[in-house]
């Protein structure tokens, strides 16, 4: 079908590099999704279709609930339970992969069409479909949003919520000088201003990648004290992803401070 199986691998020269990436970006929200970020396993039978799809479970029971319910047959790679886009309720369905497929095969005997506790009704477990398998294309369309509506109605409403209002190209002029947002060649520049000085590029990532891809941030430090100098840069791939990211972050309070976000202009900031 040509979709994106959820997964992808990045290969690193350095492992110090390697290590500061899944330090930096596990856990980091995209969207409707939270990363997670690991290093890879060397792939072999004994770790292949090792996921399990729960359904049943009660709307009350929590991500660590589950963990706490399968980690008796095994090693847990990741979990999540399936939640309501608009009401942020459970929908009673989880996904949990194993280290290993005997491990999974082992939590399928234990618990489907068991009772849990706090459920009222058994659960059922069974190996989740391959997401390239046509029968699952369905659910997929129903549990996450149309490929064709680019930002997620919690992303629209938490753009709402900020009282400063995002400045327009035209008004750039106040912060950098000239009005014409750059194209640095490899994506959209983004300049961040009225960082705290113990800002890194974490903040950074954090802040900007749910809005697309980011290819590239640096937070501009003192050279003697280390120091963050109250700004900093963010790259962007795609320039309406861009542009979202700086209406909805422009005036976005960050601790104690209001920042200013827009298109890094032609003027230098060294």
């Amino acid at each position: 079908s040509g979709q994106s199986l959820g997964y992808g691998f990045v290969n690193y020269v350095d492992p110090k590099d390697a290590e500061k990436a899944i330090n930096t970006l596990n856990g980091l929200r995209l969207q409707t999704k939270t990363i997670k970020v690991s290093y890879a396993r060397p792939s072999s039978a004994s770790i292949r279709d090792a996921n399990l799809y729960v359904s049943g479970l009660p709307k009350t029971m929590t991500q660590k609930e589950l963990e706490q319910l399968f980690s008796q047959y095994g090693r847990i790679i990741t979990s999540r339970i399936l939640v309501d886009q608009v009401t942020g309720v459970s929908r009673g369905v989880g996904f949990i992969r194993f280290d290993k497929r005997i491990e999974a095969e082992e939590a399928i005997k234990g618990l489907n069409g068991q009772k849990p506790p706090g459920a009222t009704e058994p659960i059922t477990v069974k190996f989740a479909n391959n997401p390239s398998q046509k029968t699952n294309q369905a659910i997929l369309s129903q549990l996450y949003h149309s490929p064709n509506r680019r930002y997620p109605a919690p992303l629209a409403q938490q753009a709402q919520r900020f009282r400063f209002p995002p400045m327009t190209i035209d008004g750039m002029t106040s912060l950098a000088g000239i009005n014409i947002p750059g194209h640095a060649g490899t994506g959209w520049c983004i300049f961040v201003y009225n960082l705290a000085p113990d800002a890194d590029e974490s903040i950074l990532w954090q802040m900007f990648g749910p809005f697309g891809a980011v290819t590239n941030v640096k937070v501009i430090r003192d050279f003697n004290t280390n120091k963050c100098k109250g700004f900093g840069f963010v790259t962007m791939t795609n320039y309406d992803e861009a542009a979202m990211a700086i209406a909805s972050l422009n005036g976005y309070r960050l601790g104690d401070r209001v920042l200013q976000v827009s298109f890094k202009t032609n003027k230098t900031h060294k």
